[in-house]
């Protein structure tokens, strides 16, 4: 089957997701906002990058709304061609429900506004394509889908916002981002142990264990282990799979990433944000900024020896690492990948999103993430 993704705020890094998942032969770029995918599913709740999903249909959109099932019909319409407007595009919506109640159906449409394009909010809360009747026709040229879901922006909300334990000084990781680098360090693989040697309050430990995996986290601060079996334990008591004895094991130590010996577990991929220093609230000057990559510098080098004498050839691993905006706007980062090979890595590649291409953040944002995926010799 082949399926219609929107991609998220940054698109490189959504695309580089959909590589690592899905094999680069698999997925085409269509647009800066789209992507075609040939997969037997999509797994939209595991996708940190997709914003909705749909499934190509070869039938005349006419013919497939005929068949729906008895009931009440709830229809929307994103139209993400280049050319397309909001006036044609409920047009076509009315067309579409004129003709469902000649044939006696009952219609709701979803508006549109003042866009071709319904914001993932209006699909995520009238359940379009998450519910039978609900319908969301994705469009883009010749291209026609329809919608098997929308990214569920409030049970992200709730994970990122409800937690217990939460410290702005160390950087608040958004859920999504920990979905992606999860997803670059395993490349969709099952089962396994998502290690993070700097896991802080536990956003991606979190993520790991909702996604599946066991999950194995240090820290060289007591309180972030603390964080992180709070935050845990919360995730656990409010999601009934992780309560049965099948559930994935959680490990938690305190350790220094550059020194620690992982000895709870094997790791079978390592995906983590290291340090990003302190919250700054405008760019670093020159000297400050040469200091600061070189503390990032040391720490990431002294992190990558360690851990490579621990895992095997193949382990990868997804980190993201700091990079400081400058005032003309660009962002400067950690040299490190002159230095990979010598450290025993090699740094993948990918097709549709270059080293460049892998940087995360807000336009208000001083410290941003830079992202880099590693795999041991």
């Amino acid at each position: 089957m082949t399926f219609l993704l929107v991609l998220g705020r940054e698109p490189k890094i959504s695309l580089a997701e959909l590589e690592a998942i899905f094999s680069s032969s698999k997925v085409k770029q269509l647009s800066s906002q789209l992507a075609l995918v040939t997969a037997h599913s999509i797994p939209l709740d595991r996708l940190g990058g997709t914003i909705k999903a749909a499934q190509i249909i070869d039938e005349p959109i006419q013919d497939y709304l005929s068949n729906l099932p008895a009931g009440k019909i709830t229809l929307g319409i994103s139209d993400y061609s280049d050319h397309a407007n909001p006036r044609k595009t409920w047009e076509l919506a009315l067309k579409y429900k004129n003709m469902l109640r000649r044939h006696g159906r009952n219609v709701r449409l979803v508006p549109n506004g003042k866009s071709p394009i319904l914001t993932s909010a209006a699909s995520h809360h009238n359940q379009l394509g998450e519910k039978t009747n609900h319908i969301e026709i994705v469009k883009y040229g010749k291209h026609t889908g329809i919608s098997v879901g929308t990214q569920n922006i409030t049970a992200y909300a709730k994970r990122d916002q409800a937690r217990p334990a939460r410290d702005a000084f160390v950087g608040m990781l958004p859920p999504k981002l920990a979905q992606i680098l999860i997803n670059l360090a395993s490349e969709g693989a099952k089962s396994g142990t998502i290690l993070d040697p700097f896991c802080g309050t536990g956003v991606i430990l979190q993520e790991s264990v909702l996604m599946g995996y066991s999950a194995y986290g240090t820290d060289i601060s007591e309180k972030m282990i603390q964080y992180s079996q709070k935050n845990l334990d919360w995730i656990t008591n409010r999601t009934p799979r992780l309560q049965k004895n099948s559930a994935p094991n959680l490990y938690l130590e305190e350790g220094d990433a550059t020194n620690h010996s992982w000895k709870a577990a094997t790791p079978s991929f390592i995906a983590s944000e290291i340090y990003l220093g302190h919250p700054l609230s405008s760019p670093p000057a020159d000297i400050k900024l040469k200091q600061l990559q070189q503390d990032a510098k040391e720490l990431l080098t002294a992190f990558l020896k360690n851990i490579a004498k621990q895992i095997p050839s193949g382990a990868q691993l997804a980190l993201a690492i700091p990079a400081w905006k400058r005032p003309d706007g660009s962002y400067s980062g950690v040299n490190i990948l002159d230095e990979i090979d010598k450290l025993g890595y090699n740094a993948i590649k990918y097709r549709y999103a270059s080293y460049d291409d892998l940087l995360y953040y807000r336009e208000d944002q001083i410290v941003a993430r830079q992202i880099i995926v590693l795999r041991k010799k």
